[in-house]
């Protein structure tokens, strides 16, 4: 007699008329909402592999990437040709053209909505480079974006002096907007900025910042361009809200901005005021709160120009949200309920708006969206190493037995559930299976008294592990029969969260997370993920879509272990992740290659740029410690065994990652992951 899972299974086969057909790279898609938060740069092609579309919409189907193809040239082992690179994983990979791409799109947005709306100014962003400051990042955006007039925003010294040195290539009119808290030096900094023709703006975070501007820019003999960022009553819920509204963190009250001018004035440098900043945190999540906002701030730019400041620029911050979850929900905190389009064309409303009615000419529109700009170009690809479930295998537990437990009611409803399905009498078979399933109840509480039974027999020492075992195989056979789903596994994977994805573990931001291959193939396991860090938190276990866990493949059917690995994808994380990044455990900083679009036969070139995980000798020396002391040392007490030194040597130039023989079995750790946090 058929085990009762088997011909619930076949019931439901039957009622879905299309379930017999093979599983699709759509039907991927779907599952893992791809088209919602990838469009219109990721897909799935027909290998069933990711595919990265360079140019967006634009993207010819012959210049499509396979990101798989990309790994393997990455991480295969080192040749001399060059056609493997033999980088560690995990891996971050960087498309310089998705970023030129987000850069043009969002300009031509503003482009759009200005001309549209008949609005008689232009629109300049800026990039905040907090969201990334990568060298070629920087870089890219300053090149990308030259011909717009594209800047750079810089909220600490080093950031200035990055941000300085960037904009020397870039267009002579890009605005440099200093933003965060200033001392002398900052804004010394920003002066001689502007004494080298950069278009330096100052923006007064707190009023006392006025007085150093005042007294440095007369000792250096240089007249400042000054903004002022307004603390707005505007402000959205949620985390990334929480910087906004009169208690904010950031920003001058009404009181204190009437101060600042009255203070200019009497200085006679109220022509120096050209800039107002505002904020109300990031992921706006609709144009209706964007255009209160908006509103609030383009009435604060008409006062001031009332008052008698040479005002220019409005500045409307960060807030451009990208949809993470694919829900195009304002409701959600992964989602946004907007366009490019839809942002570009409230903001210039607004303005216009409200500056009409005022009779203001129109201001140069300023934005700083860096999350927006920088999250899609970045790719990080790690391995899952190895999986486990609380399966039991042993001892097995015959159908015959299960079928002797029954109550006599209940095996009636069994027998006939097996005969309807024998006969392929589907909707019979579900209605025996619905009253079966509501009589197990109380085969459900039977097992869970004996667990806790003979738990405590364990405890006492009356009962063996083997007992344990054959008690865990019982109730699971039990939990399988009533109908209850697979227990849900754990995939251990090359990777630290808290270097990697810090922003899930800090604030519970979530991020796409997908196989990148195997996507022709139907994924069986519901698994969470759980890192190489000997941490409790160090697991992912919440996905977009509000799931608890992620459908995965079976490691080594197809892929995994014996098959090439089998690779996951964290998917919009360019913004934040690898400067919030730290060295806990000592896992360093991952892997990076560059890859642009070419016409090869690969679609795609590495570029020559790329750049190893940091070793161990690296994160060692991050906490300071001295990697050629350690060795010298090590050294000494190795001398009398044969190999050792030279063992030892290289291993301060390896990742801290591991190094997975695909061909083997291989551990997760060598922790076993029941720490506590930071225990």
């Amino acid at each position: 007699m058929p085990p009762l899972t088997c011909c619930v299974d076949a019931a439901a086969a039957a009622a879905a008329s299309d379930s017999t057909a093979a599983w699709s790279p759509a039907d991927s898609s779907r599952l893992y909402r791809v088209e919602g938060w990838g469009a219109p740069y990721f897909t799935v092609n027909s290998n069933g592999n990711i595919s990265v579309r360079p140019h967006g919409a634009q993207t010819l189907a012959h210049q499509e990437i396979d990101l798989l193809k990309v790994v393997k040239k990455a991480s295969g082992p080192e040749t001399s040709d060059g056609l493997e690179l033999g980088l560690g994983l995990p891996l971050v990979v960087r498309f310089p053209d998705v970023l030129k791409n987000r850069l043009e799109s969002l300009q031509s947005s503003f482009d759009s909505a200005i001309e549209s709306q008949k609005y008689n100014s232009h629109y300049q962003g800026v990039y905040p480079v907090k969201c990334n400051q990568d060298k070629f990042v920087v870089e890219d955006i300053v090149k990308f974006g030259s011909g717009f007039k594209f800047g750079l925003e810089a909220g600490s010294k080093p950031e200035l002096l990055l941000a300085m040195s960037s904009l020397c290539s870039g267009s002579p009119d890009a605005l440099l907007v200093c933003n965060g808290f200033k001392d002398v030096e900052f804004v010394s900094l920003a002066l001689v900025a502007k004494k080298l023709h950069l278009n330096t703006v100052i923006v007064l975070e707190q009023e006392e910042e006025l007085d150093i501007v005042i007294e440095v820019s007369k000792k250096l003999g240089v007249r400042p361009v000054i903004g002022a960022r307004a603390k707005l009553r505007t402000k959205h819920s949620g985390h990334f809200g929480s910087t906004s509204g009169e208690k904010g963190k950031f920003g001058l009250t009404t009181s204190q901005l009437l101060r600042v001018v009255k203070k200019l004035r009497d200085y006679e440098m109220l022509d120096c005021l050209r800039m107002l900043h505002f904020h109300i945190g990031s992921q706006i999540p609709s144009t209706n709160l964007l255009a209160d906002a908006v509103d609030e701030a383009a009435q604060i730019y008409c006062e001031l120009v009332r008052l008698g400041a040479h005002m220019g620029v409005i500045d409307v911050g960060g807030g451009l949200g990208i949809d993470y979850d694919g829900s195009k929900s304002s409701d959600s905190k992964n989602s946004v309920a907007y366009t490019l389009q839809d942002y570009a064309s409230a903001v210039v409303r607004s303005v216009r708006s409200v500056c009409d009615s005022r009779g203001v000419k129109h201001p140069i529109i300023c934005s700083e969206s860096g999350r927006a700009i920088v999250s899609h170009h970045s790719i990080l690809v790690f391995e899952a190493v190895s999986n486990s479930t609380s399966s039991c295998n042993s001892p097995e537990i015959s159908s015959l037995d299960f079928e002797e437990q029954l109550k006599d009611d209940a095996l009636a409803n069994y027998r006939n559930l097996s005969a309807a399905a024998a006969k392929n009498d589907y909707e019979s078979c579900l209605n025996y299976a619905e009253q079966l399933k509501e009589r197990r109840v109380e085969q459900l509480n039977y097992a869970e008294q004996l667990k806790e039974r003979c738990v405590k027999q364990f405890k006492k020492g009356s009962l063996g592990m083997e007992e344990m075992a054959a008690v865990d195989a019982r109730c699971e056979l039990m939990f399988k029969e009533i109908g209850f789903p697979e227990p849900v596994s754990t995939y251990h994977v090359n990777l630290s969260i808290f270097t990697s994805i810090p922003d899930f573990w800090g604030i519970d931001q979530l991020f796409p997370i997908i196989p990148i291959h195997r996507l022709t193939e139907s994924p069986k396991k519901e698994a969470i993920l759980s890192d190489l860090t000997c941490d409790s938190d160090g697991k992912i276990d919440k996905f977009i879509g509000g799931k608890s866990s992620l459908r995965l493949h079976e490691l080594g059917e197809g892929g995994g272990k014996g098959n090439g690995g089998y690779y996951l994808g964290m998917f919009l994380g360019g913004a934040y992740e690898e400067a919030l990044g730290g060295v806990h455990n000592l896992f360093g900083r991952p892997s990076v290659v560059r890859v642009s679009q070419s016409d090869g036969p690969q679609s795609f070139a590495v570029m020559d740029d790329a750049v190893p995980g940091a070793s161990c000798g690296d994160v060692l020396r991050a906490m300071n410690h001295n990697p050629e002391v350690m060795l010298k040392t090590l050294k000494a007490r190795s001398d009398e065994f044969v190999g050792i030194s030279s063992e030892l040597a290289s291993s301060f130039n390896k990742m801290p990652y591991l190094v997975v023989d695909n061909a083997a079995s291989s551990s997760p750790s060598s922790c076993n992951g029941n720490n506590n946090t930071h225990g």
